[in-house]
């Protein structure tokens, strides 16, 4: 397994369908009851693992799931209410220095949450057409409504992946 992609890099279907979309949006509906299952009982110690050198720790994965999430959240809807906006990438090494990684990780879960519904009351009243619109992200150029769902899913299930590797769990979600 690689331990950096253990669930594979985001794959992107040639077409993304509402079918796609749903599917995606499912796994975001149930997430945080994943994620609490795995981080809701551990030590201090558990918390300042990693799942390779030089990694995020298991309590800064946390908030970093639920930065990114409002991240794409924010530019989901920027590419549903604007036209072609152009968005800047966050910075997410240098956010996981900032002291509010350092709170307990039932804050980021309780926000993770709340943005997770938000995403998902957006993501079920989509059209076939909204799925094309786009926003540009910069050093990466353009992205869909349709690849920022795909995206949103993965992420989270991609660092949960992380997550129980640097637990030492042997089964790892995908």
């Amino acid at each position: 397994m690689n331990v950096r992609y253990p669930i594979g890099q985001l794959n992107l279907p040639t077409s993304i369908t509402l079918k796609a979309i749903h599917q995606w949006l499912d796994e975001i509906e149930g997430y945080v009851q994943n994620l609490k299952e795995v981080v809701g009982n551990l030590s201090e110690k558990e918390y300042h693992q990693t799942y390779r050198e030089g990694s995020y720790t298991v309590r800064q994965l946390v908030h970093h799931i639920a930065d990114s999430q409002i991240n794409m959240y924010y530019r989901l809807k920027m590419a549903l209410t604007d036209n072609q906006l152009k968005i800047a990438e966050f910075q997410q090494d240098v956010w996981v220095q900032l002291p509010d990684y350092q709170l307990p990780v039932d804050i980021s879960i309780q926000l993770l949450e709340m943005i997770n519904k938000r995403i998902i009351a957006i993501g079920r009243q989509l059209s076939e057409s909204d799925l094309t619109r786009t926003f540009l992200l910069e050093g990466t150029g353009e992205i869909s409504v349709g690849e920022t769902i795909a995206k949103l899913s993965w992420h989270e299930r991609h660092h949960l992946a992380h997550i129980q590797i640097a637990l030492g769990k042997s089964e790892v979600s995908l």
